[in-house]
Parts: C-alpha cells; sequence; structure tokens
C-alpha cells in the first residue's frame, strides 16, 4: 500500500521539513518538558503551539487530539481530496495510542479531590482509548471504519499493520494512520518507578546506557491503493509470550519480525539501506535488538535510534519513525545523508558491534529501503518496511 502523504509534530518540530533538518543537524538535542506538566523528569515536550480542537468537539479537547490534530492540519488537503473522490464512507481512521487524554483525567481527579466533583470542562471521552480515533473521524466527517490500537509501544505500528489490513480487503480505499500520546505523570512516573529513565538523555548500544527518555508527539500517514513514490512494502509481526515487560533476551521473536517484514516485501538483508532502530536505551531492549539486529543483518546496514532526538513517544513510536524513514526516502531529502546515532560513542562490550551511522560512515547515497523497528511491553514486535515500490 502507499503512503502519498505525512504529517508530523514532535520535538524537532511541526512540518516534515523542519523536522528533518533537525534530525540530520548531527547534535544532540535536550529533553525539555512542557512547562504546564510541572515534573523534573527529564522529558521531549513538543514547545510549538498546537491548534484548538473546535468547539462542536469539545468533548474531546486534550492534548493528545490536539498533537493528531497538529499533524492532521499538514495534510487535510490531500485528505479532502481523497473523500471527495472515494467518499466519506470508504475513509477509514487507524489510530494508536497509549496514553490517550490522560493528562487530562489526571488534572480533573486533583479538582476532584480538591472540590468534591469533577470540573466541568471534563469529559471521559477526553481520555478514553478510543477517543482518538473518534475525535478525527467527527473532525473529518468520514464514516469508514474507526478505531484505536493499544499495544503500549507498537500501538501506532500496528495502527499502519491494521489500516493496510482495510485496504487489502476490500473495506476502504483510503485509511487516515498514524498515532500520538502525550506527556502525563502515569507514564513518567511510571516508567520512574521501573528504573528505565534515564537520568539525562538516554544514550542507546552504549555501556553507560542509564535508561529511556520518553517523548511526545504524533503522525499522520494518508495510505490509499493508488501508485505514490513511497509505500508500506512490508510488514513484520511476532510476540515473546515471554514477560510483562521484559523482551526475550535472545532477540528470537524480534528476528522474527524483521524476516516476516523482508518476506512480506520480498527483499533481503542486504537491499535495506536503513535500519531505524527501536534503540530504548534500556538495558535488556538494547541488549536483545543487537542480538537480533547482528543475526539478520550483520554489521554491515546502516542504523540508528532516533530516540535520542525525539525521546520515545510510546504510543506515537511506530508511526513517528516510520514518519521519519519516509522523510528520509521523500524529495525533502536532498543531501540523502543519514540520521547519525547520537550517543557517548562507548561501545558495550557484550554486543556486536552494529553499523551505527556516524560522521564517518554518512556518506551521501539514494534511499530505496528503510526497516523501522517497534518492540513494546509483553513481547508485541513490530516491523515495518518502507521504501520506494
Amino acid at each position: 500500500m502507499y503512503l502519498h502523504d505525512l504529517g508530523m509534530v514532535c520535538a524537532l518540530g511541526d512540518s516534515k521539513a523542519d523536522i528533518l533538518a533537525a534530525w540530520l543537524a548531527r547534535s544532540a538535542v535536550q529533553p525539555v518538558p512542557p512547562a504546564w506538566l510541572d515534573s523534573t523528569i527529564p522529558a521531549f515536550g513538543v514547545l510549538t503551539e498546537l491548534p484548538a480542537i473546535p468547539a462542536k468537539l469539545k468533548q474531546y479537547d486534550c492534548r493528545n487530539n490536539r498533537l493528531l490534530l497538529s499533524a492532521l492540519c499538514q495534510i487535510e488537503s490531500a485528505i479532502s481530496t481523497a473523500i471527495a473522490r472515494y467518499g466519506a464512507g470508504r475513509v477509514g481512521i487507524v489510530v494508536g495510542t497509549s496514553t490517550s487524554g490522560i493528562a487530562e483525567g489526571e488534572s480533573a481527579v486533583q479538582v476532584l479531590r480538591a472540590s468534591g466533583s469533577m470540573p466541568n470542562n471534563y469529559h471521559y471521552k477526553q481520555q478514553e482509548l478510543g477517543g482518538a480515533a473518534e475525535f478525527l473521524a467527527a473532525y473529518l466527517e468520514v464514516r469508514g471504519p474507526a478505531f484505536t490500537v493499544s499495544t503500549t509501544c507498537s500501538s501506532s505500528a500496528n495502527a499502519l499493520a491494521s489500516a493496510r489490513r482495510l485496504l487489502r480487503l476490500g473495506i476502504c480505499d483510503a485509511v487516515v494512520v498514524g498515532g500520538a500520546d502525550s506527556l502525563c505523570r502515569t507514564t513518567l512516573e511510571g516508567f520512574f518507578a521501573l528504573g528505565a529513565l534515564s537520568k539525562t538523555t538516554c544514550n542507546p548500544f552504549s555501556k553507560n546506557r542509564d535508561g529511556t527518555t520518553i517523548g511526545e508527539g504524533a503522525a499522520l500517514f494518508l495510505m490509499t491503493r493508488e501508485p505514490s513514490e513511497i509505500g508500506l512494502l512490508g510488514v513484520g509481526t511476532s510476540a515473546d509470550a515471554y514477560h510483562i515487560s521484559a523482551p526475550r533476551p535472545d532477540g528470537s521473536c524480534a528476528l522474527l519480525a524483521m524476516q516476516a517484514a523482508l518476506d512480506d516485501a520480498q527483499l533481503k538483508p542486504k537491499q535495506i539501506d536503513y535500519i531505524n532502530l527501536h534503540g530504548t536505551a534500556t538495558w535488556q531492549n538494547d541488549a536483545m535488538e543487537n542480538r537480533a539486529v547482528a543475526q539478520l543483518f550483520g554489521s554491515d546496514t546502516a542504523c540508528s535510534s532516533s530516540k535520542p532526538s525525539t525521546g520515545h513517544c510510546l504510543g506515537a513510536a511506530g508511526a513517528l519513525e516510520a514518519g521519519l524513514c519516509w522523510l528520509l526516502l521523500s524529495d525533502l531529502h536532498q543531501e540523502r545523508r543519514l540520521p547519525v546515532h547520537l550517543w557517548d560513542g562507548e561501545p558495550d562490550p557484550d554486543m556486536t558491534r552494529l553499523n551505527l551511522v556516524g560522521l564517518e560512515n554518512q556518506q551521501p547515497k539514494p534511499l530505496q529501503y528503510c526497516l523501522s523497528n517497534s518492540f513494546s511491553f509483553g513481547g508485541n514486535n513490530v516491523s515495518l518496511l518502507i521504501g520506494h515500490p
């Protein structure tokens, strides 16, 4: 299936050109949480102004949906064209998220504790997981299938797989697909309690890695069967069935997901130009992914983690990182440079050396195929292969 257009917002910016330029700038980005969060835990917040939710949809008004609306506005013209062509009943919505509007729920509970009643401007649809897709469907006035996928860190990668399925089955002619997650105290303090957060900025694949850094953002694609320059060529999924949060240490199921994506696209490992690693900088996840990538791709395929630039955007990570791959393949990327892996340069001696992109191996080259990994709690693994058909 074909990915016709992309809207994105994250800590790197709120337009495709700005995000691509900032990501390729080869310099570390400092995590800055938004002031409203009132937290000292490092986090990559979206600091640009977000659009307002229309008054008629105020029951959906939350930061998560404002992030979605920011991404949507960037591709609204293309979506309107698709609606006019196919009809509102043939356009679907699939969104991945893990937080939805939990931040608004947290604020409402604080008011409840202080006053004994919930605030008048609170509505449960602000934080209901299904509210993300409902909001987009109501905003666009489309009547195709609209649903939200929530599989923690692989949510929006699974959303892309689900959207492709709707198109293949002939249920839809176009799907608005992607994901969003917003910062809130529940996720920050939850990951902090797990001991999974970095004290500064995440440091993937380093011997000094001390955890991930949470971020927020949104990415939305317009996906159809009509040919375009960039497509979702392969999807691979697997399930560890190993532990509620820790990955299977040998990386065997992550490898299965990557191999399935290659098989789906009818490609060989040596044909992949770049891998966007899941690269959370947590001790177990990096070790597992290293084993899987090294076994399947060896030490030649260029790869890097984008999380030191965007933070780990949880339910939005799959779509955001697929979006970063889309940008590398797009006409916006005239320099054809690969994104540098930002870390302290001190490899873990227990890991096989991967071809982590640095200044020395960042030679411009035409890019054809990119692989993006999303590995989540519970061992839900998704690999997406994006490229020029």
